[in-house]
């Protein structure tokens, strides 16, 4: 039984994205990893059929079930190589088998198909064609990419330098590039496995999808400030962000469960991260006047979503379309909270919102309405050279997706704090194509100024600062010269 409890555990927790399946199967040291793989990922292939079986058979309500470990043992009892334990939950499914198998074949018919793999969404049919590379980011707290590629290369694999279009990303087994994206990502065969690998075990390198990596990439805090990550575990953009910092400044990390927790502290020991403040808490709870927020100036907010982008979750939608729509709705309410209070932070710069979801309520309009309650801050444009940008009129924004962008599919918004919202159409914005040319020091934390001081400035010209060495002053001192000489005469 420990096999399905296991299984079950896993597919809850990837589910929830506290991380990757094959990574959360080989981190669970079961003694059995094969087995427990191949049930998990044919489980996870499966869910959706087997989640209308468990449904259509009312098998919880019979049984007192949970759904995940119903669908491990459900798997296994119809489709798979028959149950795998004794005792009584052995007894308590076989009475159910006739009805599951019963069932199992009305959808069948129905859907016109005699194969089980027939019954797959086309999206999963067609996995083959959409494989995705394996991205690993070096971890340069404790290593380097030049020095990660040397180990690679002497260690078997065939480097075959920097990837400069999209069809690059396909590889040949042992072969592997540096992305043309994002300086710090190797990009390798879709099967290529590091989970047992030196550089994996030791914290040199991260396990990590290349949509994911791009939130810390583009909030880019430098060395030395204070940052949030809102909604941390399971901890890889922590660790990404505490990488972009030299381990310099502060990073509070909250999160809302304490397991996800415990497991994202083990991960930020393993790759050297030092200077994270981690905490047991809502981050809406957390208090942006608070002192110890006070130097608060880069925020990195990616909250629940729906996980609709994650190839492994794409075929998890329900058949009740009303019942989807009102989790997103719910969804996106939640979301536009976190955003809103993020920017609630006094001394905050920039602040970057993702999602790995690809619904435009979850993203475009989350924060096309966080915009138009906070006025202070605007877009800023992004990667011009990547591939798929936000839907209209939010092309600032960055999409991914498996076709254009060869990785899961992921939204990516950077949001600005600009000098005040009557010069917000006259200001070009920040083009970001690479994050370390971009300024720190052109955001300040500085007083509001009055309405007296800003009620005057209402154009370029009249926002800039003249000093007592231009024209127009030297006319006026040489009339006011005249004028006392006048009198004085």
């Amino acid at each position: 039984m420990a096999l399905y409890v296991k299984a079950a555990e896993i597919l809850e927790k990837a589910e929830r994205k506290q991380g990757a399946l094959k990574t959360l199967v080989y981190d669970s040291k079961f003694a059995n990893i094969k087995q427990l793989f191949a049930l998990v990922c044919e489980t996870q292939k499966f869910s959706s059929v087997l989640r209308e079986l468990i449904e259509s058979t009312k098998l919880l309500k019979h049984t007192k079930l949970k759904m995940h470990l119903a669908m491990v043992l459900v798997y296994d009892l119809v489709m798979g190589q028959g149950l795998k334990c004794g005792g009584s939950w052995k007894s308590t499914m076989l009475k159910h088998r006739s009805r599951l198998q019963a069932e199992l074949a009305r959808i069948k018919i129905k859907q016109k198909v005699s194969r089980n793999e027939d019954l797959l969404p086309a999206v999963v049919q067609r996995s083959a064609v959409d494989h995705l590379p394996r991205y690993v980011r070096v971890n340069t707290l404790k290593t380097t990419v030049e020095d990660a590629v040397d180990y690679l290369k002497r260690d078997g694999f065939s480097y075959q330098g920097q990837a400069s279009r999209l069809e690059d990303l396909t590889l040949k087994e042992k072969d592997f590039v540096r992305d043309l994206h994002l300086p710090e990502v190797l990009v390798f065969s879709p099967k290529t496995d590091f989970h047992d690998h030196f550089l994996y075990k030791a914290g040199h390198v991260i396990l990590q999808d290349k949509a994911s990596c791009l939130p810390a990439y583009l909030l880019n805090p430098p060395p030395g400030s204070h940052v949030i990550d809102a909604c941390a575990a399971p901890g890889n953009k922590t660790s990404h962000l505490a990488a972009i910092m030299k381990n310099k400044g502060k990073l509070f990390a909250f999160d809302l469960d304490a397991k996800r927790l415990a497991t994202m502290s083990t991960l930020l020991l393993r790759a050297g991260v030092t200077c994270q403040q981690l905490a047991h808490q809502d981050f809406l709870k957390v208090d942006p006047d608070s002192l110890q927020y006070k130097d608060v100036e880069y925020i990195l907010l990616d909250p629940s979503c729906s996980g609709s982008g994650m190839v492994c979750l794409r075929d998890n939608s329900s058949a009740d379309q009303e019942k989807d729509q009102a989790r997103l709705t719910s969804l996106a309410s939640f979301q536009l909270r976190c955003l809103n209070h993020g920017l609630r932070f006094p001394c905050l710069k920039r602040l970057v919102y993702s999602t790995c979801s690809i619904h435009s309520q979850e993203n475009e309009e989350v924060v096309k309405a966080c915009l138009q309650q906070n006025p202070g801050f605007r877009l800023v444009p992004l990667l011009a050279k990547w591939p798929e940008r936000g839907l209209e009129p939010l092309t600032q924004c960055l999409r991914a997706s498996t076709s254009k962008t060869r990785s899961h599919g992921f939204f990516v918004a950077l949001l600005e704090k600009h000098s005040g919202a009557g010069n917000m159409n006259q200001r070009p914005p920040l083009q970001i194509s690479d994050p370390e040319a971009t300024s720190h020091s052109s955001l300040t934390c500085e007083k509001r100024p009055e309405a007296s001081e800003t009620e005057n400035k209402q154009t370029p010209a009249a926002d800039s600062t003249q000093t007592d060495s231009t024209p127009g002053k030297k006319k006026r001192r040489k009339r006011k010269r005249k004028k006392a000489a006048t009198a004085e005469g």
